[in-house]
């Protein structure tokens, strides 16, 4: 009986030590297996550039030239030459007021100017007859000197008719509004019909020259040293829409103003662009970017794979045998999509730029693309 109670006890130790080696045996493979597990991720190698060193900012575009076109003198409209928002050039008519007052009053001093002019003829005549009169004694000198202050009188009077008629005349030529500049017209504030005031607070219309254009923008004024030191014209600038719409524009620094702003630290600049394309527009922002100097065997990686974590910010970096090692690294620029790196990745390093949220310091990775 003991000898059959001792044998059961022998097999149920056993059945146990099978067990619990068969379990070892599974965690184990369990570890091994996920130990082996590779995370797929996207790399890309770290690159040696020149890169040029810009200072971004928001800007606005702004015309070279805007004019409000207003009346100079009053009446009624009679016609207008173009219709909004069309081009217009330099000296070409845009609006036409009603004529015949002025006409009028140009031919009234045009015959007060005739019949004064006449009348000092007469005066300098009789002028001249009583200079040789008085030679003589035939007549006083006081007679004399009456009709020599009649002469210059009258010529006075012909004078003031003459300047009266420059003046209708010129009042007249008021009636034809042209355009000053070349550029684009904006919406049409008086129709045809109406009456117009002499400069009216309101104008006709306003006209903005969009080719070539401004773009101003303000710099901090740590950066006017280098500004300064590239000078007027030597600096490239580029702009482009916020919101799209059209490829980058290239222009030149052309302007630097006189004081930096003692609120806001800053300095404003402007740089004129042609603008033949008319891709920049009077009014709206604009992304800026001004080129000061270039940064020559730079580092830089895909701006996708610098992480921010608590400790600032970090790359993973492929090691060999497909390993992971997270550097913290030290980004002093972005340009476009690319991250110049200061220091902690070398040139030819491998970074991880897609699926860093998986990886841990102990990760395989599979590449299953490179940028």
């Amino acid at each position: 009986m003991i000898t059959m109670i001792s044998m059961k006890l022998t097999g149920i130790r056993a059945i146990t030590t099978a067990t619990i080696v068969a379990t070892l045996l599974g965690c184990a493979e369990k570890k091994e297996k996920q130990a082996e597990e590779r995370i797929p991720v996207t790399v890309a190698l770290a690159e040696q550039r020149d890169v040029p060193v810009d200072v971004r900012v928001i800007g606005s575009v702004q015309p070279i030239s805007s004019v409000a076109v207003r009346a100079l003198v009053a009446g009624q409209l009679q016609r207008v030459w173009f219709r909004e928002g069309d081009d217009v050039r330099k000296g070409q008519r845009l609006f036409t007021i009603d004529e015949r007052p002025y006409q009028s009053a140009l031919d009234q001093a045009e015959a007060n100017l005739n019949r004064d002019e006449a009348q000092a003829k007469n005066a300098d005549a009789e002028a001249k007859r009583y200079a040789e009169l008085v030679k003589k004694d035939y007549v006083t000198r006081e007679d004399y000197d009456k009709f020599l202050s009649g002469a210059e009188a009258a010529r006075a009077v012909v004078a003031a008719d003459r300047a009266a008629a420059e003046n209708a005349r010129l009042q007249l030529a008021y009636c034809d509004i042209r355009s000053p500049l070349d550029g684009r017209t904006g919406s049409l504030q008086v129709q045809a019909g109406n009456l117009v005031k002499a400069n009216d607070t309101t104008p006709l219309v306003a006209i903005n020259q969009i080719t070539p254009v401004y773009v101003t923008f303000s710099v901090p004024e740590s950066q006017l040293g280098d500004v300064r030191a590239r000078g007027l014209g030597n600096v490239p600038v580029s702009a482009s829409p916020q919101q799209g719409g059209g490829a980058a524009q290239n222009g030149k620094l052309t302007f630097i103003d006189n004081a930096v702003d003692a609120q806001t630290g800053t300095i404003t600049l402007k740089a004129t662009f042609t603008n033949e394309g008319r891709v920049l527009w009077p009014g709206e922002f604009v992304n800026v970017a001004m080129t000061l100097s270039n940064r020559h065997n730079a580092t830089v990686v895909p701006v996708q794979a610098v992480q921010n974590g608590q400790k600032g910010q970090y790359v993973y970096v492929v090691t060999e045998g497909n390993g992971i090692q997270m550097r913290p690294v030290t980004v002093i620029q972005q340009v476009d999509n690319q991250a110049v790196i200061g220091k902690g990745v070398n040139p030819g390093d491998t970074v991880v730029t897609d699926g860093q949220i998986r990886l841990t310091p102990k990760s395989k990775v599979e590449v299953k693309k490179s940028l």
